[in-house]
């Protein structure tokens, strides 16, 4: 299947524009002097870069891959990690990118999915996916791309064909099988972050914030690729600094203006700003002022923890939510805090640019406003379906929009408050209990920094929930306190049949809570009422 339907359902302007990633190839001719990339010691202007995309996209037509081809690419966060996607995108491939850290039985998978060229670099070529891609041809970055083709000589123009599938982002496979998020040519070409002549005013003020954005993690991260793409088409720098990864202090230490954040990390860099304010041996303060956008998503955060972030770190605090399939969907902005500082904390704001709204009722139906339901979105950027997986696609893809599968509503000011997934709910005495609001109930206790709820079988009740909550600091939580706020919110049957303190919630590879490792606490409890 090298196509799908496109999701957005609307007409298409993308024949007007310069098709992805021309954009950005035009954008670093125009200044080839400037910087792209830091990259711990050196750096690369945009000249340099361009050259390293140009000697990658002639490697990869020499190994015959060009539009209706297909390539999975395994790399390190480096300039030429950058370029070679680049370049694959440049001679119109379907590109997948390897997550580091999958499963060999995953890798194995992917590359049986109609995969005709894996590049990898030196940290990319692990032994497992070289045992994987027994049957796939294999070019290395160095030696079989920019080695073999030590001058750029074929011409950088875009070669995607608009409804061919350009990317296929993976997801976690945590469920078994990795998923894959196919995008378009065209859609990507609409995205609101590479596609600067649609930038609106919104677009354009975030984008003057990543003068020197810090890039790291991994370049298959669809969040990361998009906000990659706002710095480079805005004019910044991307810093890859050297490892570890040492939060709050390489802020200063790189003089970074702009960042994406996990909640998890956001909890991190606070509790060390705290100490040090705390600390009276503290000799000196962590200098975070040359951030402009530090921009927390992935997973949700305490409206009391968020109002932290932005005492201690200022304007540069912003919250976003967005999804693998349809890229980025609201923000939250300084200046929304600062005009209703008592009534948006607990949203993570409105529509972003390009991107329309609607809660629906279980029959699909639309909601009158302030109604809990099912988030559906539309979106140019979409993604066109989950790839060789029909059932799926059908399932949230329905006429143009996509089923987000959260929960949540909208006030008559378009802010938008998550209630839960729609499918991260515990069944309890056959009534639906949705993780998220119990999860917001608990971390609205001062004593409580994060909170977490999972479901598990229960003899007597069906399904019973299980809350794990993280203490806020110098705090020990009053189980019974936390229990009788939860019945004052949400009723005794949505309490809890166990709530667990732990030190720190633990992450899966993503940097996102991981649920299931939790799961695994549950039996036997570990805490009982």
């Amino acid at each position: 299947m090298d196509t799908l339907p496109t999701a957005s359902g609307q007409h298409d302007v993308a024949g007007d524009l310069a098709p992805f990633p021309q954009a950005l190839i035009d954008t670093f001719r125009a200044r080839p002097g400037s910087p792209a990339f830091e990259h711990r010691s050196r750096t690369l202007s945009r000249g340099e870069v361009l050259e390293l995309i140009g000697r990658c996209a002639d490697g990869l037509r020499a190994a015959g891959l060009g539009p209706g081809r297909s390539v999975a690419v395994a790399t390190d966060v480096t300039p030429e990690g950058f370029a070679v996607h680049v370049a694959a995108y440049l001679v119109g491939c379907r590109v997948t990118g390897l997550k580091p850290g999958m499963t060999p039985a995953h890798l194995a998978y992917v590359l049986s999915a109609g995969i005709d060229a894996l590049v990898a670099d030196e940290t990319g070529a692990t032994p497992e996916l070289l045992e994987a891609a027994h049957r796939v041809k294999v070019l290395r970055l160095g030696p079989d791309l920019l080695d073999a083709h030590p001058v750029a000589e074929g011409e950088l123009t875009a070669q995607g064909r608009p409804d061919d599938i350009a990317m296929v982002t993976l997801t976690s496979g945590s469920t078994g099988r990795p998923k894959g998020c196919a995008q378009t040519y065209r859609s990507l070409t609409l995205n609101w972050s590479w596609q600067p002549a649609r930038w609106t005013e919104r677009t354009a003020r975030l984008a003057a914030g990543y003068g020197r954005f810090l890039l790291f993690g991994t370049l298959t991260s669809a969040v990361m690729f998009e906000h990659l793409g706002l710095c480079l088409l805005g004019g910044g720098t991307a810093v890859i600094p050297e490892p570890p990864l040492e939060f709050p202090q390489l802020f200063e230490r790189h003089r970074i203006t702009a960042c994406l954040m996990t909640v998890p990390r956001l909890h991190h860099v606070l509790d060390v700003l705290r100490t040090e304010t705390e600390s009276v041996e503290s000799a000196r303060r962590t200098d975070t002022s040359s951030l402009e956008v530090l921009l927390v998503a992935g997973s949700p955060l305490a409206p009391h923890r968020l109002a932290e972030a932005v005492r201690r770190l200022g304007r540069a605090v912003h919250q976003g939510y967005g999804q693998t399939e349809t890229g980025m969907l609201t923000l939250l902005a300084p200046d929304d805090m600062a005009e209703w500082p008592d009534q948006v904390y607990d949203s993570v704001g409105r529509a972003w640019s390009g991107v329309e709204i609607g809660i629906r009722d279980p029959e699909g139906l639309p909601v009158p406003v302030g109604t809990v339901g099912e988030i559906w979105v539309r979106t140019d950027s979409a993604m066109a379906g989950y790839w060789n997986d029909e059932e799926q696609t059908r399932e949230v893809l329905r006429s143009g929009w996509v089923r987000t599968r959260d929960v949540g509503h909208l006030d008559d000011r378009g802010f938008l408050r998550l209630t839960g997934r729609a499918r991260d709910v515990v069944i309890i005495n056959a009534i639906v209990h949705y993780a998220g609001a119990i999860e917001r109930a608990l971390a609205a206790h001062s004593d409580v920094d994060e909170a977490y709820v999972v479901g598990a079988p229960d003899e007597s009740t069906g399904e019973a929930a299980y809350a794990f909550v993280v203490p806020a600091e110098g705090r020990t939580p009053d189980l019974a306190a936390l229990r009788a706020l939860v019945t004052g919110e949400l009723g005794e049957a949505s309490v809890p049949a166990t709530i667990t303190v732990i030190a720190q919630v633990p992450l899966a590879p993503s940097g996102k809570p991981d649920k299931r490792a939790l799961m695994s606490r549950v039996s036997p409890p570990l805490e009982t009422p």
